[in-house]
């Protein structure tokens, strides 16, 4: 049964990223440049053990690369971000040359890399793409994406999954020795004809999908192989993205949108835009770290 992790109302929550050296959580508010971070095991609450990281730019996805330092996406660079002092040093320029894209969904992968997708600011339709940042350098794999999300990887590093939120396909794609896309993206799962999107995703440590669903209320779960094994109930409309943790990995937490809700639900959601959590959901694997 999913519960508040943190009352916080985000406009656009995103990212959540767990930090086993700090034993928290870390996740973003896209639409107002925030970046939090909470400690486990503490009341929902407890405002004053919430910390806030602010910016200058849209940030909207993160890597972990040590125990005091981050990969951070903006929308229009990755830098690397120093917790301790606040400090921030610019590894790559991402679409700066674009001023109608920013990024979005992202996480490490198995290899030391980071992929990227960004997205326009108003979803226009194609403007995005999917990148991946290894050693030192930025490459585009995918073009022609409206909204990217759900980037992860399967547990054996062999399959990468994404998705364009727009068009409501999750696909597949096996990956080489180095973690790069080998032959074509293939579907994994299609959505086409339901009513909700899918978000985020995360793989866990049995190879299955868990897949934030934006309109649906609920985080839907996919084998392997691409069927519907089971769901859970998120108490508000818009989830966006999941994230394993927790001091074993069984805690499953959620980010969840506050704004955006349709005109007929608007009053009617009072936990939009908070974090949830599933404790005993599942055997989540840890974070890959970024190489730099």
């Amino acid at each position: 049964m999913a519960e508040v992790f943190d009352d916080k109302p985000c406009d656009l929550g995103e990212g959540p990223l767990w930090h086993p050296d700090r034993e928290s959580l870390f996740w973003f508010d896209i639409d107002n440049r925030v970046m939090f971070e909470k400690p486990f095991g503490v009341p929902a609450t407890a405002e004053a053990l919430r910390k806030e990281y602010r910016f200058e730019r849209t940030v909207s996805a993160a890597g972990l690369i040590d125990s005091s330092r981050l990969l951070i996406a903006s929308e229009h660079d990755l830098f690397v971000f120093d917790l301790e002092q606040r400090s921030q040093q610019v590894l790559c320029e991402l679409e700066s040359e674009n001023p109608v894209t920013r990024s979005n969904d992202g996480r490490a992968d198995p290899f030391g890399g980071f992929w990227i997708g960004t997205m326009g600011y108003n979803a226009e339709p194609g403007a995005g793409a999917i990148y991946r940042f290894y050693k030192g350098a930025l490459r585009q794999l995918f073009s022609d994406i409206t909204i990217s999300n759900a980037i992860c990887f399967s547990p054996d590093r062999s399959r990468a999954y994404f998705t364009d939120s727009e068009v409501k396909i999750i696909w597949k794609v096996e990956l080489d020795h180095e973690g790069w896309p080998v032959g074509d993206r293939t579907e994994f799962v299609d959505l086409r004809g339901e009513s909700f999107a899918p978000d985020g995703a995360v793989c866990d440590a049995d190879g299955r999908l868990w897949s934030a669903q934006w309109g649906a209320s609920r985080v839907a779960v996919y084998s392997d192989a691409g069927e519907l094994i089971d769901t859970h109930t998120i108490p508000t409309l818009q989830p966006t993205c999941p994230a394993f943790g927790g001091l074993d990995f069984s805690t499953l937490f959620m980010t969840t949108a506050g704004a955006h809700l349709p005109d007929e639900v608007k009053g009617t959601q009072p936990q939009a835009g908070f974090v949830f959590k599933i404790d005993g959901a599942g055997h989540g694997q840890a974070e890959h770290r970024v190489i730099v």
